[in-house]
């Protein structure tokens, strides 16, 4: 059972406050749901920087069962200088074992979100795409799936989730 969880928000525009974070909202309504009686924290939002989303991961994992990281799953600055830096996804795989992740492709081959989830000690790890529908859906399929141990079970249900926002 996992009572314990720590939210993460990440990038600039969350940290600056441009972008309004609702998906934080979300995902506690969810966990909840899970487990009515988890303790949940959220930590103020963490910029696009690699080491800094590094850390924040760190420390939670160190401190709770679940830690789950909201947005910087995308391509972004991969593939063009104009869009935003998505680090989280690259942070978790360099630092997860075991692990799971699924890479989503829009039309155009644009790398659309990649979602990881994996073990950091004893912690279960994962991320979230920063779009609201996105990341309610993946949270939702998370909570429909945590019962199982199994990262492939629930990666490939979140990443499910996702996809079917774009029919």
């Amino acid at each position: 059972m996992i009572d314990t969880a720590t939210i993460i928000p990440t990038g600039d525009e969350i940290k600056a406050g441009i972008v309004f974070d609702t998906d934080s909202a979300a995902v506690v309504q969810q966990l909840v749901r899970y487990n009515p009686e988890m303790q949940i924290t959220r930590i103020a939002p963490v910029t696009d920087e690699e080491d800094k989303i590094e850390q924040a991961i760190r420390k939670a994992a160190a401190a709770s069962d679940l830690v789950v990281l909201i947005g910087g799953s995308g391509g972004g600055h991969r593939y063009s200088s104009t869009l935003g830096k998505d680090f989280t996804h690259t942070a978790l795989e360099a630092m997860l074992s075991p692990s799971a992740s699924r890479q989503l492709f829009g039309k155009n081959g644009h790398l659309w979100s990649c979602l990881v989830c994996g073990r950091l000690g004893d912690a279960l790890v994962l991320n979230l795409p920063g779009p609201f529908v996105e990341a309610s859906a993946a949270i939702e399929a998370f909570v429909k799936n945590a019962a199982s141990d199994d990262l492939e079970r629930i990666n490939a249900a979140m990443a499910e989730a996702v996809r079917k926002q774009y029919p």
